[in-house]
């Protein structure tokens, strides 16, 4: 099947069937045109993998905190001490990345309390899909994988993107990352998932980076992480300027800053952007030791991480970015 290049607004990007034959429902993978990558989850969990490597007897303390932060129930527990998808995503994923064992039977008895998603906001939804698709996805019938990518698509926005809040005219960088993700994790893509592209140019911002809503002047590390990610996942070129805003983004001291003119580094927008960066060798290269260095600053001997200098509480979404942040360092 020939490959062609298409136009949208600003961009291009490959694909391989004609617009007009892209559905209003969602698409098995198989399906569509647009070339296979790897999912998000799996792209991330690859690199923590070897996270390791530079751990070295520390990754025991890592799994035994992640582990203690279960529920009994089978669910991860929140900085409440409450069981919740979001964080049972990074519980799951964070053992996966240091091979160790899942409590599966738990897990699956508690993932099948919240049935096809009933109920759930737009975050718990994919939090949803990705929990199943972390445990493999036949728990999880293809019967059931449809009624919640519907309930996903509920979130998508009239200028074809997705915002994690429901009747949004416009969608979010935050949003279309989510979305595209789940539907990965689903085995699905969305309906006209080329259509996400014009939602991306709305959210460029005047200083060559994107942002997290339309409209703004500065643009943000998370959200211009996540759009560098969608365009390796849609085959668009990534803007070279977006790729030296992000590298800008990182201290000489080492840690990204969430926008230009934080008071401090933290370690989500470290991870993003490290993991955004990871085409780019020697983009890596120039950020590799003094991140390394700010890495370590928040370590705790507990086995987490900290989200900043000021954070006291560990969890184990920080603790998973701990891990990814040092899985592409350790590449």
């Amino acid at each position: 099947m020939e490959v062609k290049a298409r136009e949208c607004p600003g961009r291009t990007y490959l694909c391989t069937v004609p617009l007009t034959r892209l559905r209003t429902s969602p698409l098995p993978v198989s399906k569509l045109g647009l070339i296979p990558r790897m999912s998000f989850r799996l792209e991330m969990l690859q690199v923590a993998r070897v996270a390791p490597k530079l751990l070295g007897d520390s990754a025991a303390l890592v799994a035994d905190f992640l582990r203690s932060r279960q529920h009994p129930d089978g669910g991860f527990l929140d900085r409440n001490d409450r069981p919740d998808l979001y964080y049972t995503v990074f519980g799951i994923e964070g053992l996966m990345a240091l091979q160790q064992p899942l409590p599966a039977d738990a897990l699956r008895a508690w993932l099948r309390s919240f049935g096809e998603g009933e109920g759930l906001d737009f975050v718990h939804l994919s939090c949803l899909a990705r929990c199943w698709a972390g445990l493999g996805s036949k728990d999880f019938p293809e019967t059931s994988r449809q009624p919640l990518a519907s309930r996903i698509e509920a979130y998508r926005t009239p200028d074809g993107g997705y915002h994690q809040s429901p009747g949004r005219r416009n969608g979010s960088a935050y949003g279309c990352l989510i979305a595209w993700g789940a539907y990965q994790d689903l085995g699905l893509l969305p309906p006209d998932p080329l259509s996400i592209a014009r939602c991306m140019d709305s959210l460029e911002t005047p200083d060559g980076a994107w942002s997290n809503e339309p409209g703004l002047s500065l643009g943000s590390t998370t959200a211009t992480a996540a759009m560098l990610s969608l365009h390796r996942h849609l085959q668009m070129p990534a803007p070279q300027a977006s790729v030296e805003w992000l590298v800008r983004q990182c201290l000489p001291g080492g840690g990204f800053l969430a926008v230009p003119g934080a008071p401090i580094p933290d370690l989500l927008s470290t991870a993003v952007a490290l993991h955004a960066l990871s085409g780019d060798a020697a983009a890596i290269a120039l950020v590799k030791e003094p991140c390394l260095d700010f890495i370590d600053s928040l370590w705790s001997a507990e086995g987490g991480f900290h989200g900043n200098w000021t954070d006291d509480t560990l969890d184990p979404e920080y603790t998973y970015y701990g891990l990814l942040a040092l899985g592409h360092l350790a590449l």
